[in-house]
C-alpha cells in the first residue's frame, strides 16, 4: 500500500516537473533565440528577453534540485561508502536527514521571503512589472517537494521497499 502511495506522489511531481520544465526551457529558448535574431536581422531587440532567461533559470534550478532526488543525482558522501561498504546505509540515511534538514529550511525561509516580498507592491520585475514574489513562491514549494521526495527515498533504503534490483546496485 505504502509503495503504491509513493508511485502516485512520484507520478504526480514528475508530470509537474517534466512540464514545468519544458514549458519554461521552451519560453526562455524562444525568446532568446527570437531576441538574437532580432537583434542580427533588424534595429530592434526584445528589452525583456534576458529577464526571462534569468527567472527560467532560476525556475530550473529549484525544480531541478526535486527531480536531482528522484533520480539520487544530488551531492552525496561518495568516497568513504565506497572504501568501507559496510558504511554505505548509514552514510545514506545521513544524505537523506541533510536534505530533509534543507528542504525544510528551503519551505521556511522561502515562505518567510515570500510573504514578506508578496507584502511590497513595489516588489515587481523590472521589465515586465511581473509581481516578484511569484517567483519566490516556488521556494516553499519545491522545498515542500524535496521533502517529501526524500521521506520516500529514505523510507524506502530503510525499510527496502524498493524492490528493485537495479536501483539497489546503482546505489551500491
Amino acid at each position: 500500500m505504502l509503495k503504491k502511495l509513493f508511485r502516485r506522489i512520484d507520478a504526480a511531481f514528475s508530470f509537474v516537473e517534466d512540464w514545468s520544465l519544458l514549458i519554461v526551457v521552451a519560453v526562455a529558448l524562444l525568446s532568446g533565440l527570437l531576441n538574437i535574431i532580432l537583434r542580427k536581422a533588424t534595429p530592434y531587440s526584445l528589452y525583456w528577453s534576458d529577464e526571462v532567461i534569468r527567472k527560467a533559470i532560476f525556475f530550473c534550478t529549484y525544480i531541478g534540485c526535486s527531480a536531482a532526488i528522484k533520480q539520487r543525482a544530488l551531492i552525496r558522501i561518495d568516497a568513504v561508502p565506497q572504501i568501507i561498504p559496510v558504511s554505505r546505509k548509514f552514510f545514506n540515511v545521513i544524505n537523506h536527514l541533510s536534505v530533509l534538514v534543507f528542504s525544510g529550511m528551503l519551505t521556511w525561509l522561502g515562505w518567510k521571503m515570500m510573504v514578506e516580498v508578496r507584502a511590497d507592491e513595489f516588489a515587481t520585475t523590472a521589465t515586465l512589472q511581473i509581481p516578484e514574489w511569484y517567483f519566490y513562491a516556488i521556494l516553499p514549494i519545491v522545498g515542500v517537494m524535496m521533502f517529501i521526495r526524500t521521506v520516500m527515498l529514505l523510507t524506502e533504503d530503510v525499510f527496502n521497499l524498493s524492490g528493485d534490483d537495479t536501483q539497489e546496485a546503482a546505489n551500491g
